[in-house]
């Protein structure tokens, strides 16, 4: 039967509404009623800080010998990063910027054993604007180096110096401590390190109930050196397998002393070279890759047992990058790709799609005002990143901000989706064109028909170049 009459156009939907108006207008009442009582929750944060990880994570396609399921489980699931970069090739100042939202110029942090605590408030710092907006922040393991931490910064923090102290039983197979300053030794399969129990206590926080939002930073110390993990995870890559990086004799010849400093590459990598360990160090530190991918599996699995899962936003980042030999250098201390590429994946409710890669350059000052954004927690004035919300949303948006990573006083390299251009203290340059050359192995700063490129990537240069801080410890890790 039909509802409306032709002849008497729509008056029965005109006595249907006049009937239940009252109801209807009640009904739209409770449910805003409803709604000003329970407002959306704020989202969680889960932040996971990892120490010396490089870019050798599978999903990166850097390097195809790594095993990484489960940070690689964890890109699937939101956005990941493929160019990002470090404020700082080095613990101390990396972590310090990051946490602070000012860059190395700004504060005089430059290198380890500069003490950060003077020159950055504790107002100033990302978990202190996540206290003051109502979260609990729960850290442990390390985010500042040396895993420093400040009453008013946190909520609870769990130390783990004394765990990192103790002493752990070598592997019989084990040859000896490694080859100079490169340490690495399989450990006896049982043990059991620091990372475990900074997980232990993550897991423990995710199934505990919280009736406020939380920030929970956890920070893994592993691949950093030393490389002494179970062998269960040297197994995993057999010797015979191991595969060396990418490399060219004379590399350094058109790197100008200032870069070859920095390289010393008459340390490190001749005792490698001499040793003729190369694949056992690398054998070392795709080890302590796995077994720090082991524990990020564990905390995952236990995020997706939470009640937490579908309200916490997860980051995860490295906050440097390291050299295996590439360009005659180990370890970080340098401005080339290698010692400043990290990786870094975003997965947030609501904003990021499953499986998705941005190509852009972004570089880890982005952190603080992203988090913030997100959870909508003020952003204060003194942050100096630019939030990649944006880019989360949209992985192939327009983004025109460079990286900038700093090593010491008015040293600096300017990454773009094509460029690497580093600018030394004393005014001598390296260009790569990375369309061509991913290694860098030729240096175009000489080249006079790229003048006009190198002049327009000077003036991204930072302007703000504070002197350094005195150094108050002798430690360079």
């Amino acid at each position: 039967m039909a509802l409306l009459n032709k002849n008497r156009g729509s008056v029965f939907p005109c006595r249907f509404f006049l009937l239940f108006a009252p109801f209807l207008m009640h009904l739209s009442n409770q449910s805003t009623i409803a709604a000003e009582n329970n407002p959306p929750k704020p989202m969680n944060v889960l932040f996971i800080a990892i120490d010396d990880l490089n870019h050798w994570v599978g999903h990166l396609g850097r390097n195809t010998q790594t095993k990484t399921p489960n940070i690689d489980r964890l890109a699937k699931r939101g956005v990941t990063f493929k160019h990002a970069y470090c404020a700082a090739p080095v613990c101390n100042p990396s972590r310090a910027s990051l946490m602070s939202g000012m860059r190395p110029g700004t504060t005089g942090v430059y290198d380890n054993g500069q003490n950060w605590a003077p020159v950055i408030s504790v107002k100033d710092t990302l978990t202190t604007q996540f206290l003051n907006a109502g979260y609990d922040v729960f850290g442990a393991g390390k985010i500042y180096h040396g895993s420093v931490h400040r009453d008013g910064e946190w909520t609870s923090y769990f130390e783990d110096r004394p765990i990192r102290q103790k002493k752990l039983l070598a592997h019989p197979s084990a040859k000896d401590d490694g080859v100079g300053g490169i340490s690495f030794k399989p450990l006896v399969d049982d043990a059991r390190l620091a990372d475990d129990i900074t997980i232990d206590h993550g897991i423990t926080q995710l199934e505990a109930r919280h009736d406020k939002p939380f920030f929970l930073a956890l920070g893994l110390h592993k691949p950093h050196m030393s490389w002494d993990v179970p062998k269960k995870y040297y197994d995993l890559f057999p010797l015979d397998s191991i595969e060396l990086p990418p490399t060219i004799e004379d590399d350094l010849s058109d790197v100008p002393p200032a870069g070859i400093a920095m390289a010393n590459p008459k340390g490190d990598h001749r005792k490698i070279l001499k040793s003729g360990r190369w694949k056992e160090a690398i054998q070392g530190y795709l080890a302590a890759i796995a077994y720090c991918d082991a524990q990020v599996g564990r905390l995952l699995d236990a995020f997706d047992r939470s009640p937490y899962a579908s309200n916490t936003m997860i980051v995860l980042w490295g906050d440097h990058g390291w050299h295996l030999g590439e360009k005659e250098h180990w370890r970080k201390f340098a401005l080339w790709e290698e010692s400043t590429r990290t990786p870094f994946i975003w997965v947030v409710p609501g904003i990021t799609s499953p499986d998705s890669t941005c190509n852009r350059t972004v570089d880890l000052m982005s952190v603080y005002p992203t988090i913030c954004e997100l959870a909508e927690v003020p952003i204060p004035a003194h942050v100096e990143g630019k939030s990649i919300k944006s880019l989360l949303l949209a992985p192939h948006a327009a983004w025109d901000h460079p990286a900038i990573t700093t090593w010491h006083r008015n040293n600096h390299a300017i990454r773009t989706e094509r460029w690497r251009y580093i600018h030394y203290a004393d005014g001598s340059e390296e260009l790569y064109d990375h369309e061509i050359d991913p290694y860098e192995w030729k240096n175009l700063a000489n080249d006079p028909k790229l003048r006009a490129t190198k002049e327009q990537l000077r003036l991204r240069l930072p302007e703000r170049n504070v002197a350094e801080l005195p150094r108050d410890r002798n430690s360079q890790e």
